[in-house]
């Protein structure tokens, strides 16, 4: 018997990067799935690679008429929610001097706003000694330049749960974040050049960026009975990096 055996799990941005091996790893360990994109076709093709017990909903967590729609479904569909992975975000970079009111707002909109949005949306479906998670970052708990912004709206999230956890204690529904280090996925890519993961890579003690697979073990742990007594904590998942 797998460790998720019989659990509902939700996942937004479940359609690609860590959120997309996290859902897959869910699946095999015996939970059904329901992923979120904004992107129809990246979703579909997430839903096929996971193969079995996974509803995809298009949407944008930053958009509270799709998590609307998101939370109907699963409602529809199975009428509770054991594990809530909230995921979704971004994390574009600008220095102080060149941030824009779009880079901020867009930032915090998804990040900060879309996570607060989708755990309170939640709420009704949650089963009680249920888990909740979300995705932070180191850049929270470093200094990087030009990522201000992103690790702003990151460190959000801890205060969030700090709260929240407080708040659901008679529920005994635990309340973590999950703070991935420079992790080899599609976003990175996108927001960094090959000068700058050469950089990263050189603050990593092995010496190798993290594997997407790597952080989905630690989220079947935070999303399994096993981390019953774990609440409030901030996990870094980074082979040290943050450490030194």
């Amino acid at each position: 018997m797998g460790k998720l055996e019989g659990k509902v799990a939700v996942i937004t941005g479940g359609s690609s990067g860590m959120a997309l091996e996290s859902a897959k790893r869910f699946v095999e360990e015996g939970a059904y799935v329901f992923i979120t994109g904004r992107r129809q076709e990246k979703l579909d093709e997430a839903v096929k690679l996971i193969g079995r017990n996974v509803t995809g909903v298009r949407g944008d967590a930053a958009d509270l008429d799709d998590l609307d729609r998101l939370f109907e479904t699963v409602k529809r569909e199975k009428g509770k929610i054991d594990v809530l992975y909230a995921s979704a975000g971004i994390g574009d970079a600008a220095p102080l001097g060149q941030i824009t009111e779009q880079l901020f707002d867009s930032t915090f909109g998804l990040n900060a706003r879309g996570t607060l949005f989708t755990v309170q949306k939640a709420l009704p479906l949650l089963k009680d000694g249920g888990s909740i998670f979300m995705t932070g970052s180191v850049a929270s708990l470093k200094g990087f330049p030009g990522y201000s912004v992103y690790a702003a709206s990151k460190a959000t999230l801890h205060a969030f749960a700090r709260g929240w956890l407080n708040e659901l204690k008679d529920r005994n529904i635990r309340v973590n974040v999950l703070h991935p280090g420079p992790i080899a996925t599609p976003m990175q890519d996108q927001v960094l050049t090959p000068e700058a993961k050469k950089m990263f890579e050189s603050l990593i003690p092995r010496g190798k960026m993290g594997r997407p697979e790597e952080i989905a073990a630690v989220a079947v742990f935070l999303a399994s009975d096993d981390s019953s007594f774990v609440n409030g904590l901030e996990l870094s998942v980074d082979g040290g990096f943050s450490a030194i």
